[in-house]
């Protein structure tokens, strides 16, 4: 069973119709590998998951409200990464330790 057109003019029609959606499929393929490269370079470039957080108050002059593990997914938005040895200092000075991840037990350090 033939399903195309059986003269000239209509063959035509469709053989640019074909074309032209063949290009932009061409095109989705290019943008999206385009997308899809970009994506991969962001992930390659982000920086490493620091060892230990510290998560800040509302405010730049707020005392530090929590000590993480880095990567906690319970810290909030403000948080900077921080060294071992301020870790465990502002853990020493009050700071409250993150009932989550446990950055205490992790630092060897459990206030009794």
């Amino acid at each position: 069973m033939n399903d195309l057109p059986p003269d000239l003019p209509r063959l035509r029609t469709l053989e640019t119709w074909l074309a032209y959606s063949l290009e932009r499929v061409r095109q989705q393929i290019t943008d999206l590998e385009r997308h899809e490269a970009e994506r991969q370079r962001g992930l390659e470039a982000r920086p490493p998951v620091p060892d230990w957080i510290i998560e800040h108050g509302l405010n730049r002059d707020a005392l530090p409200v929590a000590v993480h593990v880095g990567g906690c997914h319970m810290a909030g938005k403000r948080w900077k990464g921080v060294p071992r040895d301020v870790a465990l200092r502002a853990l020493t000075e009050g700071v409250e330790a993150c009932g989550h991840c446990r950055p205490d037990a992790e630092l060897g350090y459990l206030d009794g």
